[in-house]
């Protein structure tokens, strides 16, 4: 993947940035409007971001509280450092299960004590107790688990600032 340095993006890629990241409804032509381009030149700069991977990808705001899921956790999880040379390694396993775990929507690899930071949304502690219990601490790999609920969110992700 070739990187691109944020010196290197001028004025009107920074506010094209800018604009995808609070709206990616937006069309060539809005766009092109609030930097003063064509919308031909606008579409060619945004795919050469996409096609350098600066874009990532389109992507709705969703509420989980409105779909259900009123609960959300960051678990810090750590793993066994140690298996035998025959068993898959613990990293490995645990990066490939939690991709399947609905209520994971996000996982960080942490330096430090822990290992992974995990982002959950459930419905209520009940949900949340039968996730950790009966899937998270079943994996061979897990050996502790911290949590912290989330009381409100305060700045929520809103992109990066060009």
């Amino acid at each position: 993947m070739q990187t691109i340095s944020l010196d290197t993006l001028d004025r009107i890629d920074r506010t094209l940035l800018n604009q995808l990241q609070r709206d990616a409804r937006l069309t060539q032509e809005q766009l092109a409007e609030q930097v003063g381009l064509s919308a031909s030149a606008v579409q060619r700069r945004v795919r050469r971001m996409e096609q350098t991977g600066i874009i990532l990808g389109y992507h709705a705001a969703v509420d989980a509280r409105r779909l259900g899921l009123g609960l959300s956790a960051m678990l810090s999880v750590r793993l066994e450092k140690h298996r035998a040379e025959s068993q898959r390694a613990p990293l490995e396993s645990f990066r490939a299960v939690v991709q399947t775990w609905p209520e994971v929507v996000e996982c960080l690899a942490l330096t430090g004590e822990m290992d992974y930071l995990l982002r959950v949304h459930v419905q209520d502690m009940e949900h949340y107790a039968h996730f950790v219990l009966q899937t998270l601490l079943k994996h061979e790999s897990v050996e502790d688990v911290k949590s912290s609920f989330v009381l409100a969110q305060i700045k929520p992700y809103a992109g990066i600032a060009l």
